[in-house]
């Protein structure tokens, strides 16, 4: 039987996440709006945020992965899972179609966490048996854009890859290469800490932080709701001001 061991200080961890990635778009927001003047897009106040915030995600969802392999997760229950990140992530795609024609979300976070994980479950087994391998092809996948690129990765339907030429016009991009680098890492760090240190994910969480693992525990759920609310909110609050 899969055990029901907790693992709250991973919860808290990408509940961190959560709390930073809805404070970014909460600016980001205030920016569509009008509020405040920002370039989400040049500035690297903003650019090298956004690149912790997804590594934070991405090294969560490689731990949790890790958890899960060792808690001797199924196939069958890997796809459920999978299928609510995968429709999320089409919902993602048709919400940003309506909201920015010309800048929609075709592989974002969640788009990239689906492809990405399928692709770290089917190479664990591998890898792990080699000395260093999930290290070693965490760096190979992160590398490999800064080596590798080509016009035929640039289109919409080939630039979910990552070895595009130039970045392409969207709200959010997040392909397979490098990122899958970032959670092959989670992936081993994930494997050496149940190993060998396993209370820095298992131990009792100060009670403080019971709220963040609450939010991580409800990570998509919360990701698919916060951006509504906040569009709302703030589309109510500058109607009502004129």
């Amino acid at each position: 039987m899969p055990s029901k061991e907790r693992f709250d200080r991973l919860d808290a961890l990408r509940g961190v996440a959560i709390v930073w990635m809805a404070a970014f778009h909460f600016c980001y927001d205030l920016n569509y709006f009008g509020v405040i003047r920002q370039n989400f897009y040049t500035d690297p106040v903003w650019t090298q945020q956004r690149v912790c915030i997804v590594s934070l995600f991405l090294f969560c969802a490689g731990l949790s992965l890790a958890v899960a392999l060792d808690q001797g997760q199924t196939w069958p229950r890997f796809w459920r899972r999978w299928a609510q990140i995968a429709g999320c992530a089409a919902l993602v795609s048709l919400g940003s179609a309506l909201m920015f024609p010309r800048s929609w979300i075709s592989f974002g976070i969640l788009h990239g966490i689906a492809a990405m994980l399928v692709l770290a479950r089917l190479l664990a087994p591998p890898l792990a048996r080699m000395k260093g391998g999930l290290w070693l092809a965490g760096a190979a996948a992160i590398a490999l854009p800064r080596l590798v690129q080509h016009a035929f990765f640039d289109t919409r339907w080939t630039n979910w890859v990552g070895l595009v030429t130039h970045k392409p016009v969207t709200e959010d991009y997040a392909p397979v290469l490098p990122w899958l680098g970032v959670l092959l890492w989670g992936l081993a760090a994930g494997r050496w800490v149940l190993a060998h240190r396993r209370a820095w994910l298992a131990g009792a969480l100060p009670a403080a932080l019971a709220p963040l693992a609450a939010l991580g525990r409800w990570s998509l759920s919360f990701y698919m709701l916060h951006q509504p609310v906040l569009i709302g909110v703030l589309w109510l609050v500058v109607m009502l001001g004129r």
